[in-house]
């Protein structure tokens, strides 16, 4: 395979004109392998995964061709003329993945894992697998590839394809520190409570951040891999930078645009799933009749509807909100769809919806101004948006259900919308739950309050 690469490589190169800008994406049929182990043998280039949350097709990338990042804030404007000038370069039509923050504005805190605070990559090499089908591509940017041939050659003989099955068990934790731990929850509960009161805020979404150290870590592809199997109907990812491997299964679509129509959801109140058919039943009941839960979930719907109809011609919305179920949970949904106008770009979107009040609160500028001095600890990419921009289509996740592997520490974030009503004891055991994709994979019970 390598010699076909090299060879196409070689086909596109010489005959490239060195001031014509062109994409070029090589395609070779591959023989069928498990796109995560292909991915945990390629040690010698950063790696990415994405696999979208009802999608056959599974994607596994590794080395950087083009690398669009920044540690601050960036300007929206430039940021939209930057990424369409470079996806509206003539050939291929590629896919730019990454991610942001959830709070550009604030400093990070160490570096947050080696993360800028935004990044969208064009990977130099995709192993796609859809069904039994599965081909290679290589990625290059022209004319600037030119330069880079002997660099593209050698990365080219660093691609193994001859990786071994992973274990299908992880390493158990050995030891757990949680921030806050239960009395500090209790104190910012507390607040958000007499903010309630005081009419201050609606609602506001506290997070919590768990940190598991191994003896013997696993491998961010392991733990995917294991994650995946564990959580069907969700979007998959998995983003290394700075020696440190962001990894995820989040249920919460942010927006998908194909043309001009766009699609996002509302997702907000959540219940377990019950051991028992009753059981599950009762939850499932209790969820939807809840007013506490259709309140908070409300709160979410209405401001996604106006922020879509600032950029949309007409928009339609669920008014009623449904049930998405999960292998270990479920939650309100409510659909919104849209055409959007011909001005708007999906980084319009991206500064438009995030964050929702899903994971930051109503009203937003005030929800945003809380939670920094509440929580003692920087959410990074947690809660920001993750997924892909391409020419024609784009679609991005809720960076949920997550965690930083870093050495011999995973570090899990999960959050809880608090409204009127709410309980320091059941919004800790929401998260509980919530990170149990994690817990329940690495052979971990749910830790009651204390």
């Amino acid at each position: 395979m390598q010699l076909r690469l090299k060879a196409a490589l070689d086909r596109y190169l010489n005959d490239a004109d060195p001031g014509e800008a062109r994409l070029v994406r090589i395609e070779i049929p591959i023989p069928e392998i498990d796109p995560f182990v292909w991915l945990n043998a390629q040690t010698s280039m950063e790696r990415l995964y994405w696999r979208g949350r009802h999608a056959d097709s599974r994607i596994a990338m590794c080395g950087v061709a083009r690398d669009l990042s920044g540690d601050s804030r960036p300007d929206y404007e430039e940021l939209a003329l930057e990424l369409n000038g470079f996806l509206e370069r003539p050939g291929a039509e590629p896919r730019l993945y990454g991610g942001m923050r959830f709070d550009l504005d604030r400093i990070p805190e160490e570096g947050w894992f080696g993360f800028p605070a935004w990044r969208f990559i064009l990977p130099r090499f995709e192993l796609h697998r859809h069904g039994e089908k599965a081909f290679l591509c290589c990625n290059l940017v022209l004319p600037e590839d030119i330069s880079a041939r002997d660099a593209i050659y050698e990365q080219i003989e660093e691609l193994n394809f001859s990786g071994t099955d992973l274990p299908d068990e992880l390493p158990v934790p050995q030891h757990r520190i949680d921030n806050p731990g239960f009395d500090g929850w209790k104190n910012q509960v507390g607040w958000a409570l007499d903010a309630f009161s005081r009419d201050v805020l609606q609602k506001v979404v506290l997070a919590r951040r768990v940190d598991f150290s191994f003896d013997s870590a696993p491998e961010p592809v392991e733990l995917l891999r294991v994650l995946q199997d564990a959580t069907p109907s969700c979007f998959h990812f998995l983003f290394e930078s700075g020696g440190s491997a962001f990894v995820g299964a989040t249920p919460e679509r942010l927006f998908f645009r194909r043309g001009r129509e766009v699609f996002s959801e509302a997702v907000a109140g959540t219940r377990p799933r019950g051991d028992t058919s009753d059981s599950d039943e009762a939850y499932r009941t209790s969820l939807l009749a809840s007013e506490k839960d259709q309140r908070e979930h409300d709160y979410v719907r209405q401001s996604i509807r106006e922020i879509l109809q600032t950029y949309c011609n007409t928009v339609t919305v669920d008014e009623v909100a449904s049930e998405m179920k999960l292998a270990a949970g479920r939650h309100l949904v409510s659909r919104l769809s849209g055409t959007l106008r011909e001005d708007v770009s999906d980084v319009d979107l991206l500064k438009g919806l995030h964050p929702t009040p899903a994971v930051g609160g109503a009203p937003r500028h005030l929800a945003l101004e809380a939670i920094n001095p509440l929580e003692d600890f920087d959410r990074g990419w947690y809660a920001g948006p993750i997924g892909w921009i391409g020419r024609d289509s784009a679609e991005f996740a809720v960076a949920l259900r997550c965690g930083v592997l870093k050495g011999d520490t995973l570090s899990l974030f999960s959050g809880a919308g608090l409204v009127r009503g709410s309980d320091p004891g059941d919004e800790w055991l929401e998260i509980e739950q919530k990170i149990t994709d994690f817990t329940r994979i690495l052979g971990l019970a749910v830790r009651s309050p204390k």
